[in-house]
């Protein structure tokens, strides 16, 4: 009988180290965009029961409106002077893998960046429709939505999930915008398989060793900075290049 209650013990002790306790929970979810959860959207880092650290940063954009931020990733950063006008300081270099003109779901922005003071991260983001991040989704009509698996550039492996949502205000937008760090997948192209790295990168004490709370505060930080220079010159630059456009087109 004793044997037996070790046995159950040492099963459930294995059982919260693979998957923490409560099992299963702390992934990507689309409930923070509800109207009556938006209130409690913060600029924070949370570790969930499972290991997985959450990052939000809300960033105020006045005078911009979510079409300019669609522009912004769709049509005119493509060059990695535009990427280091970004944030002069974190952003290095980038470059598009299947990108199509107008669009970004379905390309890979590569890019070196740092993120944490002195390490230069070299990142593989892959833009992908909303619900495959979020799941059940509903946007608001004007809404756009950025959302990504984010992983090694140099190593075939992803390491957290993304969303960028920019949602029209009174004096312009606001992005809320989350990252889930310590979701592995091994990557074939641009797909999620099953592997061995998979299983082992998403047990609890993985994240808890890959994912520390320094690495979660450097993530928020970068992101509401590079968030809010952009919302600084975004504005007056749609507004040269349309003007250009419409003279082109005259």
């Amino acid at each position: 009988m004793k044997k037996r209650i070790l046995g159950a013990v040492v099963v459930l002790a294995l059982g919260v180290a693979a998957f923490g306790l409560p099992p299963f929970t702390g992934g990507p979810s689309a409930e923070y965009l509800e109207d009556d959860r938006r209130a409690d959207f913060k600029t924070e880092t949370r570790r969930h029961a499972n290991g997985v650290y959450e990052v939000s940063a809300l960033t105020p954009m006045p005078g911009v409106t979510p079409e300019m931020v669609r522009w912004w990733f769709a049509d005119y950063m493509q060059t990695s002077e535009h990427y280091q006008r970004w944030h002069p300081t974190a952003h290095v270099w980038m470059d598009w893998e299947n990108k199509v003109p107008g669009e970004y779901v379905g390309a890979s922005h590569l890019v070196h960046e740092y993120i944490t003071l002195g390490k230069l991260d070299k990142l593989r983001i892959q833009f992908v429709p909303p619900e495959q991040i979020l799941g059940d989704v509903v946007l608001r009509d004007d809404d756009v939505a950025v959302c990504a698996r984010a992983g090694l550039l140099e190593q075939p492996i992803y390491g957290g999930k993304m969303c960028h949502i920019v949602r029209s205000t009174d004096d312009g937008a606001e992005m809320l915008s989350r990252f889930w760090l310590g979701m592995v997948a091994k990557r074939e192209g641009n797909e999620e398989v099953g592997s061995i790295i998979g299983v082992m990168g998403n047990t609890y004490l993985a994240r808890r060793a890959g994912v520390r709370e320094s690495g979660a505060t450097d993530l928020m930080d970068h992101a509401t900075q590079e968030m809010s220079i952009l919302a600084e010159f975004l504005p007056e630059l749609y507004a040269s290049e349309m003007a250009l456009l419409s003279e082109a087109s005259n």
